[in-house]
């Protein structure tokens, strides 16, 4: 397991190589000198040749990138002050290094991340295992009906219909806001309820009708129906053979989806106007804040492929067949 584990790590690394590579030379293909948009409206050329020299732009390409990748991982100095490892450069919008602002940013990010993540596994797989458990009947094609409404829902669209409805026509909650977990418990729970919900519906649905689907085909695999016919409970035959063979292809979608909820929930944030990672690229994007945008994009890159690892990781406890992969 540890050689297992190991060997993804090291193609991980080389994967995050790659995609800081690329980043940092689509940062250079671009039409506008990057130097022009640091400088701002009414920029004279010496002001350009200046922030060009203060930026390392006038060095060869192949000195930038090897001073870009270096600043990653031992940090490197600007003429606003040090940048310590690992770093992304200096925002073009408020001249704060990239890593303390995505820092700022990212506990609003996890939060949203981890409080959705419980309501839409809960319900989602809940929801689909009673769905499998009870095939054919009523039940079931309710649950795949509603799941399959919820799934063409979107959250731009449903969310300021929640709002209104909670919000400002009932008053039931207040409106959505982050408030640090360490500073109120409480006031963060409260906060957060409604972009939780909203943002779970569409997960919900997608994790309900996989886990039905998964269940109900292991509930036909022959080891399942071998269990059976030895006299086992159903309820034992469920959860011991067929709800583990399941897990698989839900673990999968769960690291893409999580990974991408971690790199920036861009559309839950946008919507309910939360100042996480998904609103820093959408400004970023907006401002063309480009050293912002890559810091960001390789802070995404990171974290999807650390659980894509995980992931894999994971897969070694429900199949040990796949640690001889």
């Amino acid at each position: 397991m540890l050689k297992f584990f190991l060997r993804r790590s090291v193609g991980g690394l080389v994967i995050l190589f790659l995609i800081s590579a690329f980043t940092f030379f689509i940062f250079f293909a671009i039409p506008q000198n990057p130097a022009l948009l640091a400088c701002g409206k009414n920029c004279t050329p010496e002001n350009v040749a200046l922030i060009e020299k203060q930026m390392g732009l006038d060095q060869p390409i192949p000195v930038q990138f090897w001073e870009f990748m270096k600043g990653i991982v031992a940090g490197r100095s600007f003429d606003v002050g040090h940048c310590d490892a690992p770093c992304f450069g200096v925002s073009f919008n408020d001249q704060r290094m990239v890593w303390d602002t995505i820092i700022d940013r990212l506990p609003l990010t996890v939060s949203l991340t981890l409080g959705g993540l419980v309501v839409f596994l809960t319900l989602g797989i809940g929801a689909g295992m009673i769905a499998a458990r009870k095939k054919g009947t009523l039940i079931d094609k309710s649950f795949s009906s509603a799941s399959l409404v919820l799934s063409s829902l979107q959250i731009y669209f449903i969310g300021p219909i929640v709002v209104g409805l909670l919000v400002y026509s009932t008053g039931l909650l207040p409106a959505p806001e982050y408030v640090p977990f360490t500073e109120n418990l409480g006031g963060w729970f409260i906060g957060l309820l409604i972009p939780w919900f909203v943002m779970s519906l569409i997960f919900t649905a997608n994790y309900t009708r996989m886990s039905r689907s998964t269940l109900i085909e292991q509930l036909q695999e022959d080891h399942v129906r071998t269990a059976r016919a030895k006299g086992m409970s159903g309820k034992y035959v469920f959860f011991r053979y067929a709800w583990r063979g399941s897990l698989t292809p839900i673990v999968t979608i769960l690291g893409i989806d999580l990974g991408a909820l971690l790199g920036g929930a861009i559309v839950t944030e946008t919507t309910f106007s939360l100042a996480g990672l998904g609103r820093l690229v959408v400004d970023s994007v907006n401002n063309k804040d480009l050293p912002m945008t890559m810091g960001v994009m390789l802070f995404a890159s990171a974290f999807i492929l650390l659980l894509n690892i995980l992931v894999d990781f994971v897969y070694g406890f429900i199949d040990p067949r796949v640690r001889l992969a």
